[in-house]
């Protein structure tokens, strides 16, 4: 069941991800044409197909919260993962110049669709590509959660050191019961060698971001 809506989280995550937001334009507006094919540290993907991936995830959630301005409860992507899929294959041939001009119009239009919002639009639902059902107040969450991750994934000397504190604060809420719900009783603790850690450190175990000697792979997400 979908979390009620809190109107001052729901402020404080739009806040971050626009700040985030300006940083994702900031470093996409100075790379160069070789640095936007070169790789990204997500394997298959160069950072073109990265930066079409957030363009896509920001237009997926303006048709979401479209939707249900209408009083629907629609689909990320119509079409399902193989729409997805195909949006990022396309954007992946993009050139620098057009990567850039989408990525920049679907962010504007994402941070005007929250800033037109009515409360009744946050109060309703969508269905995201896992098919899990979600409210709408959670997708400035979600969306943060895309900008702050790929940030560090496109290799360009953003650590997870540099993730914001809230963030971190409210993504290890969640991954706390993530963990919880996913291992049997007796199990549910995240491993001490995990809680050693300082709390960017962990959550970049939990997300596949980190390796932490005598720990297997986190969950990711």
């Amino acid at each position: 069941m979908p979390r009620p809506l809190d109107p001052r989280l729901l402020d404080s995550c739009v806040e971050g991800v626009a700040a985030t937001h300006q940083r994702l334009l900031e470093i996409v507006d100075s790379l160069s044409a070789e640095q936007f094919a070169a790789p990204s540290s997500l394997p298959g993907w160069n950072r073109t197909t990265l930066i079409g991936h957030l363009t896509m995830n920001a237009r997926s959630y303006v048709h979401l919260l479209a939707c249900a301005g209408r009083g629907e409860q629609g689909d990320q992507y119509p079409g399902g993962v193989e729409t997805r899929n195909a949006g990022i294959d396309e954007a992946s041939q993009w050139s620098p110049e057009q990567a850039t001009k989408e990525l920049r119009k679907a962010v504007y239009m994402l941070e005007g669709a929250w800033a037109g919002a009515t409360n009744d639009m946050w109060n309703g639902t969508g269905r995201v590509v896992s098919g899990s059902v979600i409210a709408m107040h959670d997708l400035p969450f979600l969306r943060w959660r895309e900008c702050v991750i790929h940030l560090t994934d496109l290799d360009v000397e953003i650590g997870y050191d540099e993730w914001p504190d809230l963030y971190v604060r409210l993504e290890l809420e969640r991954q706390k019961m993530a963990w919880a719900a996913s291992h049997p009783m007796g199990l549910t603790q995240i491993p001490q060698a995990a809680l050693k850690l300082n709390e960017k450190h962990r959550l970049a175990w939990l997300l596949q971001r980190a390796d932490v000697e005598g720990l297997p792979k986190g969950p990711g997400l």
